[in-house]
């Protein structure tokens, strides 16, 4: 079963942690509890709440570019919350930087969350980087190379489209992403949760429809979404390549040996 709250897992069972991470009250809790933790937690998440720990040690306030109540972000602000501040947009810079402010902090550093887009960040930066030219970043992008890949997939595909089929859960920041980079370039885009919720009115006139889905969204969902619109239409189905994803991550400490 899913909880939201780690009181809510009886003493000594197993839990799973989520790819969007924990904050480590959460951790401390689960260990007060003796349960057994599995740690999913993506690991460019797990690098995000690293790099918040070094950055406030250093003593720097920290601009987290990202969306407020995200369970990623939210378990990030845990790591240091007198250092932290969730930007959204840019009237949140001013809480950071504020050039009459006796108070304003000379160390800055940025940190974003992983499941946003380039575009959705360079701005943000950009801005904090004129009013703080010793702005320090990540040394690497916090960016999740998935989602990147697969926005600017659609981003290529998309002119020749005039629908989009985006699978994936409503509280899904990437899938929610994906919509966006649609809706940007002119086109409709419908997120589905699985293909029963399309609707064929959605179809009436289209010619081509472009169909991708959020980075966590298993394979086979993506199959399953093909083969319920070839049962139902005649279609021909175009698979394209715009980058080879390779890269593998090890399993959680506690699964290795078992699976």
């Amino acid at each position: 079963m899913f909880v939201d709250d780690i009181e809510a897992v009886p003493y000594g069972a197993t839990v799973l942690f989520s790819a969007h991470g924990v904050s480590p009250a959460v951790e401390q809790t689960a260990r007060a509890r003796e349960l057994c933790v599995i740690g999913a937690t993506c690991p460019l998440v797990t690098k995000v709440h690293r790099e918040a720990r070094r950055f406030a040690a250093e003593g720097y306030t920290i601009a987290l570019i990202g969306h407020r109540g995200h369970d990623e972000v939210e378990g990030v602000i845990d790591e240091a919350p007198e250092k932290i501040t969730v930007v959204e947009s840019e009237s949140d810079l001013a809480a950071i930087i504020t050039p009459k402010s006796a108070e304003r902090p000379t160390r800055i550093a940025y940190l974003t969350q992983t499941t946003l887009s380039v575009d959705d960040t360079r701005h943000l930066v950009q801005l904090l980087r004129a009013q703080a030219p010793q702005l320090q970043g990540p040394p690497t992008a916090d960016i999740c190379y998935a989602t990147q890949n697969r926005q600017e997939a659609l981003r290529a595909i998309l002119p020749e489209a005039q629908l989009a089929l985006v699978i994936g859960s409503a509280n899904s920041s990437n899938t929610q992403r994906l919509v966006e980079v649609a809706a940007a370039q002119g086109v409709p885009a419908r997120r589905i949760d699985s293909p029963e919720e399309i609707a064929p009115e959605w179809l009436a006139g289209v010619e081509t429809a472009a169909l991708t889905s959020g980075a966590s969204v298993p394979e086979m969902l993506v199959w399953k979404t093909v083969d319920w619109l070839r049962a139902r239409m005649p279609i021909e189905f175009e698979l394209r390549t715009l980058r080879v994803e390779n890269r593998q991550f090890p399993l959680p400490a506690s699964l290795r040996g078992i699976v």
